[in-house]
Parts: C-alpha cells; sequence; structure tokens
C-alpha cells in the first residue's frame, strides 16, 4: 500500500470557486490530503511521485445513483441467481466505476454491509460505496418484481433483489429498522411506477402518505434520510411533503415541484443516460419487452426536468441508474447534463453538492487538507468540454493510484 504520493505541475479545479490553481503540488499522507500549494521543503523518500504535467486534477467523483449488483436489465430474472455469482459480478462493475474517477457511490437498491466491507478492507477493488440495503415496495410497486401470475414472493435477505415488498405502516417501520440494523447509509422508498418493474404503470403514485411518512419518522430516528424513487410531479411532491430529501429520476416533475424542493431543502437526483441506454442497448442487455415499451414515456422529459430544476435553484446531484452491460456509459451524464447546465454546476453535482447530499462535506467532493485523498487527472479543460471527464488518465482513491486492468 502507498503511504503518500506527491502529484506535482497540477492543474487543480477548485469546484467551490470554479476557478484553476495551477501549478499545484499535491500530497497526501495515507487516505488524507496533507497539502495543497506549492512545496519546497524535503519528501519523504517512500513518496510515490505523479507529475500531472499541467493536466487538470479534480476531486473524485460522486455517483449518487447506482445499482451495484444489476448485473442485468432483466431484473427479475437476477432474483434467482446466486448471491456468490451476483457478488462476483458486482465486483466487476465496482471497479469499472472507480477506473471512470467515481471514488464515492451511492447505491439505490440491492447493495448490503457485506460488499462495502469487502471493499473497505480491501478485498474488492472499487469506489467508497454507501448502500441502502432493499428498497421499499407496495405490493405491485416497482419493486415487486413478479410476473402477474406469480403469488410467492422469496422475502429472504440474501435473494439477490434491488428491494422486499412491505405493505402497512407498520411493515414499512420493520424494514426500515432492518436496513438500518445492518448499517444502511440511507433507505429508499418506490414512490411511482418505473421501467424496469413488470406490473406497474410509471404514473401511479405507489406507497401511502401514513407509509412513507412511517419511513421518514424511522429514517429520523436513526440520523439517516429517506431517498424516493418518483416520476411525475404528483408522486415528487407528496414525496417532498412527507419529508423525503432526496428524489431520484423526477422527469415529469412541474414548477410547483421546484417550489417544494426549495422549501424543504431536498436534493434532485436527475439520471439521464439510463433511459438512452435502455432505449437504445436494454433488449440486448436484458431488458425485457415490456419494459422497453415504458422508456418512451420518460426519455424524452428528462432534460426539461433539469432545466426546469436548474432554473429554479434545485439542488442538483449527479446520478445514473444504469443495469447490466450498461455502465461503462456512466460518464456520459456529464455531456447530457451539459446541454442545459454549465459546467461547472454539472461538476458540483458529481463533487461539492454531492457531498453535501451524503453528509460528507469537507471529506469528498474537493481537493483540500482533511479531504479523502480522492483525486482524477484529465487531459484538457473539463470547464470548456465535459466530455474530457469520460477519459480520466489517472484516478487516486483514499491515498492509492489506481491500476487499470
Amino acid at each position: 500500500m502507498t503511504s503518500s504520493i506527491l502529484i506535482t505541475n497540477a492543474r487543480v479545479l477548485d469546484v467551490h470557486t470554479g476557478e484553476y490553481l495551477e501549478g499545484v503540488g499535491i500530497l497526501t499522507d495515507g487516505d488524507t490530503i496533507a497539502e495543497v500549494g506549492s512545496r519546497t521543503g524535503p519528501i519523504p523518500s517512500t513518496t510515490v511521485i505523479i507529475d500531472a504535467e499541467g493536466r487538470t486534477v479534480l476531486p473524485g467523483l460522486t455517483d449518487a445513483h447506482v445499482h451495484v449488483t444489476a448485473c442485468t436489465a432483466d431484473i427479475a430474472a437476477q432474483a434467482e441467481w446466486a448471491p456468490s455469482y451476483v457478488a462476483a459480478r458486482s465486483g466487476h462493475i465496482l471497479r469499472g466505476m472507480l477506473e471512470r474517477g467515481f471514488t464515492t457511490v451511492r447505491d439505490m437498491g440491492g447493495a448490503d454491509y457485506g460488499l462495502a466491507d469487502a471493499l473497505d478492507e480491501g478485498y474488492l477493488t472499487g469506489p467508497r460505496l454507501l448502500f441502502g440495503g432493499k428498497a421499499l415496495s407496495q405490493t405491485g410497486g416497482h419493486a415487486d418484481m413478479r410476473h402477474r401470475g406469480r403469488n410467492v414472493i422469496d422475502g429472504h435477505p440474501c435473494c439477490p433483489t434491488v428491494g422486499m415488498v412491505c405493505d402497512g405502516a407498520d411493515e414499512i417501520r420493520k424494514a426500515a429498522r432492518e436496513q438500518f440494523r445492518t448499517g444502511a447509509h440511507h433507505l429508499k422508498l418506490m414512490l411511482s411506477g418505473g421501467v424496469a418493474s413488470p406490473t406497474d404503470r410509471i404514473d401511479s403514485t405507489q406507497l401511502s402518505m401514513d407509509e412513507i411518512r412511517a419511513a421518514v419518522e424511522e429514517a429520523e430516528a436513526a440520523n439517516r434520510y429517506v431517498a424516493g424513487h418518483a416520476y411525475t410531479a404528483r408522486a415528487v411532491n407528496r414525496a417532498l411533503r412527507a419529508g423525503v430529501r432526496s428524489i431520484e429520476h423526477g422527469n415529469l416533475l412541474d414548477g410547483t415541484s421546484v417550489e417544494l424542493f426549495k422549501e424543504h431543502e431536498a436534493f434532485y437526483v436527475p439520471t439521464l443516460v439510463t433511459y438512452r441506454a435502455l432505449a437504445e442497448e436494454g433488449p440486448r442487455n436484458g431488458l425485457p419487452g415490456a419494459s422497453h415499451r415504458k422508456v418512451s414515456e420518460v426519455l424524452d422529459h428528462g432534460l426539461r426536468a433539469l432545466e426546469l430544476a436548474h432554473r429554479g435553484g434545485v439542488d442538483i446531484v449527479f446520478g445514473t441508474d444504469l443495469l447490466g452491460g450498461m455502465h461503462p456509459h456512466q460518464a456520459t451524464e456529464f455531456t447530457l447534463r451539459g446541454q442545459v447546465q454549465p459546467a461547472i454546476d454539472v461538476i458540483r453535482s458529481a463533487t461539492t453538492v454531492a457531498a453535501r447530499l451524503l453528509g460528507m462535506e469537507g471529506r469528498i467532493g474537493e481537493v483540500t487538507p482533511g479531504a479523502f485523498a480522492d483525486l482524477v487527472v484529465v487531459d484538457g479543460d473539463p470547464l470548456a468540454d465535459l466530455s474530457v471527464l469520460t477519459r480520466p488518465k489517472t484516478v487516486v482513491k483514499a491515498g492509492q493510484p489506481i491500476a487499470r486492468v
């Protein structure tokens, strides 16, 4: 393990100000940034020196909506796979995310403490993983993957599914407490229909207000928070009124939603790239035909919703929601958002704003002393061309340079 590294001749992007610091050195100590600036003192003989040669250095990136166990777009079929097989394939997905510059990810259904511990202890190579355990869904909701002719639900916690089915406030409370018992950093609720689920309409609302409030109360009691899958303004707005902290997707939100985001100081996590990928590649990655036909209902509305939220001053966080063989498109989310947002705001969505959502300000999302030594080196100027973020030159996570395989 590398004890320290020194990156020299760096052009560091200060994501707070949106300005560059030229000719900077970055010294790490273990997993933490020790110094940023000009260095004239002696360098320990064990320090690994990386010459950035004037390239741009950014903080490690955060993707706040991933499914690291989603090895196929056929989520229902994956429920029948061996958990050990899913874990092995998840390791491949996690490594790819890190090599693309994502040093922290928030899993939104499926990952558990086992994967998080394996990453922390070095048995797997990948980003820092904040997991929520199983997403909670009503019968017939977005995490109920049964065909309409199947009655039995396998509720075993080791079943490799994205969620579990709960009905009624008491079942929601118990399930929420169970996720937090395992160390979950957040709780996800399925609050509207979705693309991958076989029996619900996208424009449906899911879970009663009593059920949503029960989950929010349990999260607050555990000093955690609730994230909500929701598409329509109706689904988004009832979630925000109930105290849900982050809204995932939100393609069909409207102006009333924007006002509620601001009133409740909530975060918006669009996931634009997954709809394009599902439309173009979904079927060959296992997406069932019925789900593929749903994609068009949300595909063309994502940019409009993002622009509405951006103009309204909503806190917007980077997320992708990719499945199966479509994970390599992860960084394309930057260029899609760049169609309606300034580049610095897109970058902040994956750094400083993400850090606030995750409660990790000062630790991730910035190149400053005391922060984790998570760094991405790229050729070119991401403020002029966001596509350079799709081609990282060097990635450092917690003070360890990542070797590509």
